[in-house]
């Protein structure tokens, strides 16, 4: 076609196409914005210069809750820098514990010396899953609180290379709890609900540096069936199934306490020239976290895994920061409306905010 008839036609095409107007479909909305990351910047102490990245995403027993108040204490009382990364709405940006396939900010892993893990039934897309299996992969420590022993539930995805991971896989029997923690999702071995925990420590480990300062162990839920621990794991505490919902409640007679359950322990798993250090802890509720003693075995075990047991002290510091009114557990319960920045410390002048004040206040 001679050029001067190949100019007509296309000024003939963009006469004939429509303009955009007011009366367009409007564009699909933005998504909302990625949150900031929940931060604790270490102040003074013995943690001063380390990561933890503390993970909470369960529906029932609060770890939205439990976390960030564990990660302030680790902070402000001790040094460390603190991440807290939660299960968030998709839209919203708010916590929201239900949501079992979207924790934003799991590259904070790569940075990490150690995490903290408090997670229930979660299923993650392959590319964040893979910050937390490169963590564990490195020989890292990592606490494992309450339902962490059933931390993955493959069903959307089955077909994804950590689909092993699940509490029910048969490929790697019993998947990431058993395989790594000792144990996965077994029973309520107490009644839920209806009786509570006391920990008892084990006569043979007692002077194990996880336990200095630990005397006083309780909280409101239940004991869990663990069945499957080797013997070169380390049973710290067991947990006593009471017969009631009281710290001053009495132990049940029989065969629930006959013999009782592991409660906390320890696994070391080779690494290069060296061990993994894995601490698991059955009771870590946000209600039973107002147990100051079980807060300091957590506290502890941070140190213990770090390789830094020299310098836990006889008492570790567990005490406060700030206000904790934690909500009874229970599914459904947890409350609306709360973002991650919600739970930042206040600034102090010319700090940053969500900063942590220095250790020795």
């Amino acid at each position: 076609m001679p050029l001067p008839s190949r100019l007509a036609l296309l000024a003939a095409l963009v006469a004939t196409t429509p303009v955009a107007s007011a009366q367009a479909p409007a564009a699909a909305p933005a998504a909302a914005p990625l949150a900031a990351p929940l931060v604790f910047e270490g102040g003074e102490g013995p943690g001063h210069g380390k990561h933890v990245v503390l993970l909470a995403g369960d529906e029932e027993y609060r770890s939205e809750e439990a976390l960030p108040m564990l990660g302030k204490l680790l902070a402000v009382r001790h040094g460390f820098k603190c991440t807290v990364l939660f299960s968030l709405d998709r839209e919203s940006g708010e916590i929201n514990p239900d949501e079992q396939t979207h924790v934003p900010g799991l590259a904070a892993l790569d940075s990490a010396d150690a995490a903290v893990l408090f997670w229930r039934f979660r299923e993650l897309p392959d590319a964040d899953m893979k910050h937390f299996v490169d963590f564990l992969d490195a020989g890292k420590p990592l606490l494992a609180i309450r339902t962490s022993t059933h931390a993955f539930a493959y069903s959307r995805h089955k077909a994804s290379p950590y689909a092993r991971f699940s509490f029910d896989s048969g490929e790697w029997e019993g998947g990431f709890g058993r395989q790594v923690l000792g144990d996965t999702w077994i029973s309520h071995h107490g009644h839920h609900g209806s009786q509570s925990t006391r920990g008892v420590v084990e006569p043979s480990n007692a002077s194990h540096p996880i336990l200095r300062g630990v005397a006083d162990v309780w909280g409101p839920t239940d004991v869990y069936g663990i069945v499957h621990l080797l013997p070169t794991d380390t049973v710290l505490l067991r947990g006593a199934v009471l017969d009631g919902m009281s710290p001053d409640s009495k132990p049940v007679a029989g065969a629930p306490n006959e013999p009782m359950m592991p409660l906390l322990w320890t696994r070391e798993r080779p690494h290069g020239a060296t061990t993994q250090r894995f601490v698991t802890s059955t009771i870590g509720a946000a209600t039973d976290l107002a147990s100051e003693d079980l807060r300091r075995a957590f506290v502890n075990s941070i140190y213990w895994g770090l390789r830094m047991e020299a310098q836990i002290p006889e008492r570790s510091d567990a005490r406060l920061v700030g206000d904790y009114a934690p909500s009874p557990f229970g599914f459904g319960t947890w409350k609306r409306g709360v973002k991650p920045s919600d739970h930042a410390l206040p600034a102090k002048p010319g700090a940053a905010s969500g900063a942590a004040p220095a250790s020795k206040q």
